[in-house]
């Protein structure tokens, strides 16, 4: 591929990287300032003075939960370029059908592993 192939590409990115610090500077040059005092800085539930402790804990399945599912979830963002790509890397002769099956297997074998470990049983 030729350099002036990324050419769209690099537009797209330096629109985005553009729009947003329009957006940004916008909103500070242009926004409201909040005037700060103990009053609106404390937080409201339904009416009621906070009071007591203030930041809970949260049981680690919760975490390990977000986790799994980041992980999965890029795994899907890997996996689409490549389903894109694949005749391309077909048509040049290129061996790409054993790595991403290994990329799957490790992954694959990760799944099996927090199954067997009791990651995934929620009422544990």
């Amino acid at each position: 591929m030729t350099p002036s192939a990324y050419l769209p590409f690099l537009i797209q990115a330096l629109l985005a990287g553009g729009l947003t610090a329009v957006v940004i500077t916008a909103s500070v040059l242009l926004g409201q300032r909040a005037k700060h005092s103990r009053i609106k800085d404390s937080a409201y539930e339904c009416g009621v003075p906070s009071g007591g402790v203030v930041h809970t804990r949260f049981s680690v399945k919760f975490y390990v939960t977000a986790l799994l599912f980041m992980l999965f979830d890029l795994e899907i963002v890997i996996l689409i370029p490549w389903v894109v790509i694949y005749r391309e890397f077909l048509h040049q002769h290129i061996p790409i059908l054993g790595p991403i099956l290994f990329f799957i297997f490790v992954l694959v074998l990760g799944l099996v592993y927090e199954i067997r470990k009791g990651a995934l049983e929620w009422e544990r």
